[in-house]
């Protein structure tokens, strides 16, 4: 059964893993993304599935009379593991002058790194450009899932209907994500009378502010280091113009959905003193992917534009 990194931290800690469960904390505080997300565990590298293309044809008949045949149509997919992780170093003078406990603030800074990293190819991940990496969100959703904001030059205000279209079209919708921008949009139009929309407040599993749209949690992807958003005001419109659009993504997160898939629980390895630099090493690899296993579990509208949310 896939498990949320919050459950697979638990699981860790009770069977005594304290380095590897601190870490995939880490890993689910810095990206709500990677925290939602359920993981498969799998066997081998590569993970083979089924997708429903179409069902089989079903009709009424009269006595003495035979059914056409008919079958359903079924795509089999595989998707490969790829391989995430890095070295987390601290100088064994920082370690002597600062104590043991300085190395977590440094292994925080590497995982807050990598898990930005890993949220952005979750979204934007292109295996035919950079090979190394598996296939985002944005390079799967195509065909009726892919739905514009609009046809207008450099993008559309988001509308609420649109937005309520791509929770409908969605199977089984428990996510939408979009950027702290349009979460901010969304937040206004809501109090706004000539707009509406119903969004509320809670809570996250660390207690952070959590906002919701009908129900479902708005998951942000933070920067990275250097402050860039993966999901931007850079991309192209359907009605052509400057590239200066954004998208959001309403998803099914669960078995038979949206997943990630891995080979065990990310490794927490620590390596200790190295022979060849005066450094204390941590190294933190994950053999993960992701695999949408139904067409209609992912629907993304691109082309919004920085603007007032419209009814």
């Amino acid at each position: 059964m896939p498990l949320t990194l919050i459950e697979a931290a638990k699981l860790s800690a009770n069977n005594g893993e304290t380095k590897r469960a601190a870490v995939i904390t880490m890993f689910a505080r810095e990206s709500s993304i990677l925290a939602a997300l359920p993981m498969q565990d799998i066997q081998g590298n590569a993970y083979g599935y089924n997708r429903e293309g179409s069902l089989p044809g079903v009709a009424f008949r009269g006595i003495n009379e035979a059914y056409l045949e008919s079958a359903g149509v079924i795509n089999p997919l595989v998707e490969a593991l790829k391989i995430g992780g890095g070295d987390l170093d601290v100088d064994v003078a920082i370690t002597k002058t600062q104590g043991e406990q300085v190395r977590g603030v440094h292994e925080q800074m590497k995982v807050k790194a990598l898990a930005a990293e890993i949220t952005r190819v979750i979204i934007k991940g292109d295996s035919t450009s950079n090979p190394r990496e598996f296939d985002g969100l944005q390079t799967r959703i195509t065909g009726t899932q892919l739905i514009p904001a609009g046809a207008t030059a450099g993008g559309d205000a988001l509308s609420l209907s649109v937005l309520d279209q791509a929770i409908d079209q969605t199977t089984n919708p428990t996510h939408i994500i979009a950027t702290k921008a349009i979460r901010r949009l969304i937040n206004t139009a809501s109090r706004t009378t000539a707009v509406g929309g119903f969004i509320v407040m809670n809570k996250d599993d660390f207690g952070r502010p959590l906002y919701q749209y009908n129900g479902l949690p708005i998951l942000v992807p933070y920067e990275d280091n250097g402050g860039t958003e993966p999901m931007g005001y850079n991309e192209a419109n359907p009605g052509g113009g400057a590239a200066v659009g954004t998208s959001i993504y309403v998803v099914g997160f669960g078995p038979g959905l949206v997943a990630g898939i891995q080979n065990g629980i990310m490794e927490v390895r620590d390596l200790g003193e190295l022979q060849t630099q005066p450094v204390k090493r941590t190294r933190v690899e994950w053999l993960i992917g992701m695999a949408v296993e139904h067409g209609r579990a992912a629907t993304r509208i691109w082309g919004v534009k920085n603007a007032a949310v419209v009814a």
